[in-house]
């Protein structure tokens, strides 16, 4: 990743200024003949709330934009994913989106693309070795590094435990990546031992229980910290904790925000979770569609090497959220609402309300 402005080429590039044509009333979502724009959303797997979320407020910005969005999840599976593409390209499309299962398999489908002469955006997580002309997410090293640093501060010296994500999945390898920045340094100076260190398939919850109860079998108990990748492996790993009667009595980070997540956090079973509002992500992303698909020039300020090319992109910034500012950030977002977020908390233990 650099911080160098790079030009990208008049057919893919995106703009951040031309988001400011819908305020001014023109039709971005038509080509130059008038002809619908319409762009296809390959989802990895919808069964996860995370995606449920992207998908609906990506359609609905691509619909204000005027577009048509034909969306599919391959359910973490690559074979239906690239099926499912293979698909998608052959009813004519001007823009592909992809939020990929395998960061590597998925090159196949760019390569598909290219040969229709389809731009594509890679999605949250970056698709490898591939002529990708935009890709859109946050900073994921920054992600991981939050959740370290929060742990860190709430238990500075003790068993931590390391729970990855999808092995698949280039992110999960990123948040490592950050995370470990922030632990080494105390690991080397005999502050932390890091007792465990597995991946979760698909970021499942239920393989994210199996892994931290044998790690707590296989320590004793003696676990202080799960630094958990994201809200579904967190949820697993509480599940495992609670059942030895350590939910809330060990330290777990997480991803997302999901609902699931807020409301463990509130009750006191999680301890932090990383927003990162997908609102501004999900809309950026089809406002990016669009100009796509209408060949626009744009600029972007920072770039990322998927193995073989420096990859324009537009990385947002993720939130640190726990108890303390849950409010003034998911509440206050609209991202949930109170009453989801506290039900489970006695009324009299619920924060004010402005």
């Amino acid at each position: 990743m650099s911080g160098r402005r790079s030009r990208v080429s008049a057919a893919f590039a995106v703009v951040m200024g031309i988001l400011l044509l819908t305020a001014c009333g023109q039709d971005v979502g038509s080509g130059a003949a008038g002809e619908k724009i319409t762009i296809g959303l390959s989802i990895d797997d919808l069964r996860l709330e995370r995606w449920q979320k992207d998908r609906d407020f990506f359609t609905q910005r691509a619909e204000e934009l005027g577009a048509e969005v034909i969306v599919q999840s391959a359910n973490g599976d690559d074979a239906k994913q690239l099926a499912q593409i293979e698909n998608m390209l052959s009813k004519g499309l001007d823009v592909l989106v992809i939020i990929p299962h395998s960061s590597d398999a998925m090159a196949s489908a760019v390569n598909l693309a290219k040969q229709e002469q389809v731009p594509v955006i890679a999605y949250d997580r970056l698709i490898n070795n591939s002529d990708v002309d935009l890709y859109i997410s946050y900073d994921n090293v920054r992600v991981g590094e939050l959740q370290a640093k929060y742990l860190v501060e709430k238990v500075p010296k003790g068993n931590y435990f390391l729970l990855g994500g999808s092995p698949t999945d280039h992110n999960a390898k990123l948040f490592r990546e950050g995370q470990m920045k922030v632990l080494k340094p105390r690991v080397d100076k005999g502050e932390i031992r890091i007792v465990g260190s597995q991946w979760a398939k698909d970021w499942q919850a239920d393989e994210a229980h199996k892994i931290v109860e044998n790690a707590l079998t296989a320590n004793d108990n003696r676990i202080d910290a799960v630094v958990a990748s994201n809200d579904s492996t967190a949820g697993g790993a509480v599940e495992a904790l609670a059942a030895q009667n350590l939910a809330g009595k060990v330290a777990v980070s997480g991803q997302d925000a999901d609902l699931a997540a807020c409301q463990r956090i509130v009750e006191g079973k999680q301890t932090m979770t990383v927003y990162k509002p997908i609102r501004q992500l999900a809309f950026q992303a089809a406002e990016a569609a669009v100009q796509l698909a209408k060949q626009q020039e744009i600029e972007t300020t920072d770039s990322v090497n998927n193995g073989q090319k420096d990859v324009p992109a537009l990385l947002l910034s993720p939130i640190a959220v726990d108890e303390e500012n849950m409010m003034d950030t998911i509440i206050r977002d609209g991202f949930h609402s109170f009453e989801d977020v506290y039900k489970n908390v006695p009324e009299a233990d619920r924060p004010k309300r402005d």
